[in-house]
């Protein structure tokens, strides 16, 4: 009864009434509420690779920024949402682009936040399918709660594990250059 309650109130949290962009057909909200915090869209893009489109990635904030080091370093309520616009993506696939981002964003050195990053892989066990969406929600004292498709799924302690998790699409090593730019509202 509790998870079903938390998922419930993370997927009520999660809920925004306006769409403030739409693409590949994706509905961004312009807004999203993380447990009181009012969050705005920062910026959103796609994720493509070899001319395909995988998914859109939205940005979060509590204040608009364009400063990827300020962001990803800010201990104040964010979030990033990845809804899946393709059936190329697969768990395997996921989890493997995800542990190389988590190498690019670190320089390499995730050693000080291993446990932490085996146990967000763990979201990526299920099958993941198109119109697939992900919440990774930053809150200050609490961790990255993780949604998929409203649903809770894991939450992550640790500063330096949303500094490192944020680092995949905001670093200096992004999983996109585009899809960073666009998420910091430069495209």
């Amino acid at each position: 009864m509790k998870k079903l309650t938390s998922a419930f109130l993370l997927s009520m949290t999660l809920a925004a009434p306006v769409s403030a962009v739409t693409i590949e057909g994706v509905d961004m909200p312009n807004q999203m509420k993380a447990d009181g915090s009012e969050l705005v869209l920062n910026g959103a893009g796609v994720r493509s690779k070899w001319f395909i489109d995988l998914y859109v990635g939205g940005l979060y904030v509590s204040h608009v920024g364009s400063d990827p080091k300020a962001i990803v370093a800010a201990d104040e309520p964010q979030a990033i949402r990845l809804h899946i616009i393709s059936g190329m993506i697969t768990s395997d696939k996921m989890t493997s682009a995800t542990l190389e981002g988590f190498d690019a964003s670190t320089g390499g050195n995730t050693a000080p936040i291993q446990a932490e990053i085996d146990e967000f892989m763990g979201v990526f066990k299920d099958e993941i399918k198109e119109g697939d969406v992900f919440d990774l929600v930053y809150l200050p004292g609490e961790g990255v709660k993780v949604s998929k498709n409203g649903n809770a799924r894991d939450t992550i302690s640790g500063i330096d594990f949303k500094k490192a998790l944020f680092g995949i699409w905001l670093s200096d090593e992004p999983a996109q250059e585009d899809l960073k730019a666009a998420m910091l509202g430069k495209d």
